[in-house]
């Protein structure tokens, strides 16, 4: 049975939302192939409740004027046996990490261990999306992800740092260990997403252009996102701050003495280069088991494992479908043309 449907939401099936997303990015000039590739990563992150992350950034992809910029094919511009710099030709991020990340699962298969560097792309899209890729290939995966500033540093009024994720994943032959986190108080797609619809934004995440605290998410597109850490925000600043320095190290570039590049560091290696694989899979299985098997504090019903929460909600909008938010949708409705096939419930 379906969850409760808000009267602003449409529900719309995996099949549905996936051909919404994929005319609308082809109507914006996207091959079929990088639409179909970033449209299936936004279904993605919409499935593991990541609504901002979803069918609303086509919005913003549309509106984003590098997206409109002449894109060049994907190449190799350095490589080594165990390394390789990628220039992405100004594709869009959901795409040419993707391919990036076949490429580094390629690489390591061959050499154990692969560290690839990709730039010259922009939106990037959620962290674990392509660390699972690599985790389901039986390899061990990390990925640290530099972008254009939003982000004012701490006791800073002015954004000089991107929103900057990390992740690590591991493989467990039951499903990929996956941490996956941001280095701001809150994404810029749900920053976003939040300002298309009028929705105040949590306190202590963003400033206004004069410096100031601000909850208004359309004075925080004008000022800066704050790092994520509440009193400990220094810790948010530190891990950003270095995200961004391994994105020099991939190929982003400083033109004009500001941060304006993407940039993607993968580190990607087999565990079985440190110990028998067989063995790595019993003992992770195990500190999971020890971990899930803690007392519980009063109130509390069980202890979650990192992306476990995702992976679950992923199964059930397979079943049930995906909530739109119905400016959203319509938003996208007219910009697919408002083909057939695509009806609100």
């Amino acid at each position: 049975m379906s969850r409760h449907q808000p009267s602003d939401a449409v529900r719309l099936s995996i099949a549905e939302a996936t051909a919404l997303g994929t005319r609308a990015l082809e109507h914006i000039g996207y091959s079929s192939e990088e639409a179909a590739a970033t449209c299936a990563h936004l279904v993605d992150a919409a499935c593991c409740g990541y609504h901002f992350a979803g069918l609303p950034r086509i919005l913003e992809i549309a509106d984003d004027p590098r997206t409109k910029e002449a894109r060049q094919p994907i190449r190799v511009v350095r490589e080594t046996p165990v390394s390789m710099l990628v220039d992405g030709g100004n594709h869009i991020g959901y795409y040419a990490i993707y391919k990036t990340a076949l490429m580094a699962i390629d690489k390591a298969k061959q050499a154990g261990i692969a560290l690839v560097g990709l730039y010259n792309c922009a939106l990037s899209g959620r962290n674990t999306y392509y660390l699972e890729l690599i985790a389901r290939e039986n390899l061990a995966g990390m990925l640290f992800s530099s972008a254009w500033p939003v982000v004012a540093p701490e006791g800073g009024a002015r954004p000089m740092l991107g929103t900057n994720p990390m992740a690590i994943a591991l493989p467990t032959g039951n499903g990929p260990l996956i941490f996956d986190m941001g280095t701001a108080a809150i994404m810029r797609g749900e920053l976003a997403l939040r300002s298309r619809l009028n929705k105040e934004l949590p306190e202590g995440v963003a400033i206004d252009a004069n410096g100031l605290p601000t909850r208004d998410p359309h004075e925080a597109l004008k000022g800066s996102i704050l790092p994520f850490g509440g009193v400990d925000r220094h810790k948010g600043y530190g891990l950003s701050l270095t995200i961004q320095a391994l994105g020099l190290l991939a190929g982003a570039s400083l033109p004009r003495g500001r941060v304006q590049d993407y940039a993607q560091l993968f580190v990607v290696f087999s565990p079985g280069l440190l110990i028998p694989e067989d063995q790595f899979k019993h003992d992770i299985n195990e500190l999971i088991k020890l971990i899930k098997a803690t007392p519980l504090r009063p109130g509390v019903d069980e202890i979650r494992i990192p992306s476990e929460r995702a992976f679950r909600e992923r199964e059930r909008a397979r079943k049930e479908g995906l909530l739109v938010d119905r400016k959203v949708f319509e938003a996208l409705k007219k910009m697919a043309s408002a083909q057939a096939g695509i009806q609100a419930e």
